[in-house]
């Protein structure tokens, strides 16, 4: 699903929303989400998932062209764990069952 999908999602939902307010409302969201992760925090939305950044620490690595030795520094990146609901939803109720 794209962004563009998002906002017509909500469009579809909300008739009440012109296109450029939906747009703005998804990017407000996406911007807040994305200012907070890069504050540290943590986001955790009920029934869907939860988002961190985890530290990678500085490493050795390889380059896949030539196999010399690269160093590769310590980095942040972002991090997804789907809630329990969503895992349930993914894979079907039958899932659940077992």
């Amino acid at each position: 699903m794209t962004k563009r999908e998002i906002i017509e999602e909500l469009l579809a939902r909300q008739r009440t929303f012109t296109y450029r307010e939906s747009e703005t409302i998804v990017n407000a969201m996406f911007d807040a989400m994305a200012g907070s992760l890069t504050r540290g925090e943590r986001i955790e939305v009920r029934g869907f998932g939860s988002f961190a950044v985890k530290q990678r620490r500085a490493r050795q690595g390889r380059n896949p062209k030539t196999g010399e030795l690269v160093k590769v520094g310590a980095k942040k990146i972002p991090f997804f764990r789907a809630g329990k609901e969503l895992r349930i939803e993914v894979n079907g109720a039958e899932a659940e069952d077992e």
